[in-house]
């Protein structure tokens, strides 16, 4: 039997390492462990490493104390690894299923090589499938025990240590080829290659790759001389013939001059590289060397010559005309939209104003949600911030006294997103809005997701047909912080909107008023609604179905109330996105059969006000969660709604409490006192563990010190078990009121 040590390396992995566990962690114990290398991450990746560390004997872990260059990192791992072969991969890899089985069928088949190839795959947001172009190398080798003497072809392998299975005593007679490499894989993947007596190749895939989704930076680039310098050196050593140093000498040069394309390099480090790659051209040129006859030609030229003056006058001429097409392309495209915003560009010019923020919420609706938590916090902790809040015209009258807000489109409107230092929002600003530099982007999303969200919704027609991902990943390249209420949607969000940003896992600031609402408060928001004292007020809160054009209540609302009788009372709250035209609640609560509460402002008023809520898969339950109050889900279309809308986990199995598919299951659930039993508040504890993670009261003011007042020491989050949710309505209607 071959067993095996899954190196898994990762720096800010969280949004992918889940994945990459659970693929490396399909074999049995006793023939596959894992080694996770937490290399000075900055995000929960090294918390993951210790949830799978203390539920799975099979895993180890390492907390590097700082970053580590690549070949020190895995090198940390490999000296606790105890399995006879050794696979390195990234913490945003996965292996493909199957893999390690076909390996260790290869192992055996071919007698235990020193290293065992494979194709793997690249996974970019818009494919997670992309070919690595490495399967015609395979054909060569065929199912034979082989050298790369005798395949020099194998050397044009994507040059990465993941494509290849290391035996551990190779691993460890070959040490320095393995640890000594930063910003590149040349070294060790050319040079297993290079120093095996044995190698198999195994032609199907088995890993895919993420593809990073931002240029690669400049930074550490100078270790590829020592690199190759150690290469040629093990060349040498091997007498490897002319052909092998062809390949290797193409590859080199191809890559040094692609170091010298990359943003961030400073002019007087691209100077000192380009000499020191003028050396190696000059060093290891083959005596059989050709110029290509291409413009790389022209650019081996320089290197040959040593002209960086020449080579700088190359690039600037090319840099140009590619500008030159850039903008006429640009400004066709652009032309229709800059005339009806010339007002925007004027107000381009003049300098950020520091002491003003915009806020939004939800397309503009109006002031709500965690952007309306974060202003009030605002003006009590920084009141000489301006803060100005973007309202379409038609919610214009139900602005709040004294907040000064912008229709879009004005004149104004334009003014201030220009000028603004803060820019706040509970979804994105439109594609019109340019962020410029200085100012600052803090995105407050508006619920933890069950539902896939971003890039995630591609495989599911349903919500991604006829969306431009790509404009929707321009737009979230805008943010700078991502506010988080969980560890569950800080890891969605990076892999969802794979675009920089930082993550404040502070809670989500509308969900402060669930710690801090009180007594009175619950009694007002019931007073106001119109619940009787006494009456257990149900709010049945139902997402929108992206399968259906219009909104039917899945529940027989009538005949619920009936069924519940007097001691209930309905508060029915109709997703906004079907805000426009006649309700099919609006007859009912003429009636006075239910509430309607859909053009209510505050859901989280309307959650203060009721005993218990019904929902099927809107957000509103995580929130909700953290008053520790029953929750039924009604999830009569469970499975249509999973297949078309794509689902994070299965909420059957993981409920804040109990769940019914039918309304017969609704009706029984109230009616026998299951909704409030002991079995729906396990349920509902473990739910809280895992969603209310960060949410304590204190999310806006940690928001509100952390961005704006530059404070970086911002409250902790107190522990679940200490904190007081807001009284129910039964505690409310306890607490004596006030005399006066």
């Amino acid at each position: 039997m071959t067993t095996f040590s899954v190196i898994v390396t990762a720096l800010d992995a969280q949004g992918y390492l889940r994945e990459c566990l659970d693929s490396a962690l399909r074999l049995p114990a006793g023939e596959v462990e894992v080694i996770g290398v937490d290399n000075g991450s900055t995000d929960a990746t090294g918390a993951l490493f210790d949830e799978y560390d203390e539920r799975d004997a099979r895993v180890t872990v390492v907390h590097l104390p700082r970053r580590l260059p690549a070949g020190a990192a895995r090198a940390a791992g490999a000296e606790l690894a105890n399995g006879d072969y050794l696979l390195f991969v990234d913490g945003r890899d996965a292996l493909v299923e199957g893999a390690l089985e076909a390996l260790a069928e290869r192992v055996t088949e071919t007698g235990r090589p020193d290293v065992v190839v494979f194709d793997h795959v690249r996974s970019h947001w818009s494919n997670s499938a992309i070919a690595s172009g490495d399967a015609r190398l395979f054909a060569g080798p065929g199912r034979e025990v082989f050298s790369v003497t005798a395949h020099p072809e194998l050397l044009h392998l994507t040059p990465t240590v993941a494509n290849r299975l290391v035996r551990a005593d190779f691993f460890a007679a070959h040490r320095e080829l393995f640890t000594q490499d930063e910003y590149a894989e040349v070294l060790p993947a050319l040079g297993s290659l290079l120093a095996a007596d044995r190698i198999a190749a195994h032609d199907q895939i088995c890993l895919r790759r993420s593809e990073p989704d931002t240029p690669q930076a400049a930074e550490g680039q100078f270790n590829l001389f020592p690199q190759y310098d150690a290469l040629w050196a093990l060349m040498d050593r091997r007498g490897v013939g002319k052909a092998h140093r062809a390949v290797v000498f193409s590859g080199m040069i191809r890559r040094y001059l692609k170091v010298l394309t990359l943003p961030g390099m400073a002019d007087r480090d691209q100077a000192e590289f380009f000499r020191r790659a003028s050396e190696h051209f000059l060093r290891y040129k083959p005596a059989d060397y050709t110029r290509p006859s291409n413009l790389n030609g022209v650019r081996h030229a320089m290197l040959e010559r040593g002209s960086y003056v020449g080579y700088r006058a190359l690039q600037t001429a090319n840099r140009k005309r590619r500008t030159v097409r850039s903008l006429a392309v640009k400004a066709k495209k652009k032309a229709g939209q800059y005339a009806t915003e010339s007002a925007y560009r004027e107000q381009l010019r003049h300098p950020i104003e520091e002491d003003l923020a915009v806020f939004s919420a939800y397309w503009d609706r109006g002031v709500t949600c965690s952007p309306a938590a974060i202003s009030a916090q605002l003006a009590e902790l920084a009141p000489g911030i301006r803060q100005v809040w973007v309202v379409r015209r038609a919610g214009v009258p139900l602005v709040p006294a004294g907040i000064d807000y912008v229709v879009p489109g004005t004149r104004r409107y334009w003014s201030v997103m220009a000028r603004a230092k803060y820019l706040v929002n509970n979804v994105n600003f439109p594609d019109s809005v340019i962020k410029r530099p200085g100012q600052i982007h803090v995105q407050t999303h508006h619920g933890t997701p069950l539902k896939r969200m971003g890039i995630d919704q591609i495989p599911f027609p349903a919500t991604s047909r006829g969306v431009d991902y790509d404009a929707l990943l321009e737009r979230c390249g805008r943010w700078d912080y991502s506010v988080s209420a969980n560890r569950h949607s800080t890891e969605i969000w990076e892999r969802a909107y794979p675009v920089p940003f930082t993550s404040l896992d502070y809670g989500y600031p509308r969900n402060d008023t669930y710690y801090t609402a009180t007594a009175a408060d619950v009694r007002r928001i019931r007073e106001r609604l119109g619940v009787a004292p006494g009456r257990k007020a149900l709010l049945y809160a139902p997402t929108h179905r992206d399968y259906e054009a219009t909104w039917t209540p899945r529940l027989d609302l009538e005949r619920l109330a009936r069924t519940l009788g007097d001691d209930f009372v309905l508060l029915v709250r109709g997703h906004y996105f079907y805000d426009r035209g006649l309700s099919p609640l609006e007859e009912l609560h003429r009636r006075g059969v239910i509430i309607d509460v859909s053009r209510y402002d505050s859901v989280e008023e309307l959650a203060l006000a009721s005993d218990a809520l019904i929902t099927d898969y809107s957000s509103v339950m995580f929130d909700y969660a953290n008053l520790d109050r029953p929750v039924v889900v009604f999830a009569d279309d469970w499975e249509t709604y999973s297949v078309t809308r794509g689902v994070y986990f299965d909420l059957t199995e993981l409920s804040p409490g109990a769940v019914a598919r039918s309304q017969e299951d609704v009706e029984r659930i109230f009616r026998s006192g299951e909704w409030r039993g002991e079995a729906a508040a396990a349920k509902r504890a473990e739910f809280r563990r895992k969603f209310c993670e960060f949410d304590d009261g204190r999310a806006a003011e940690r928001v509100v010190r952390h961005v704006f007042l530059g404070e970086h020491g911002v409250p902790p989050v107190v522990p679940l078990a200490e904190r007081t949710p807001a009284p129910t309505p039964e505690q409310a209607a306890a607490v004596p009121t006030p005399a006066g």
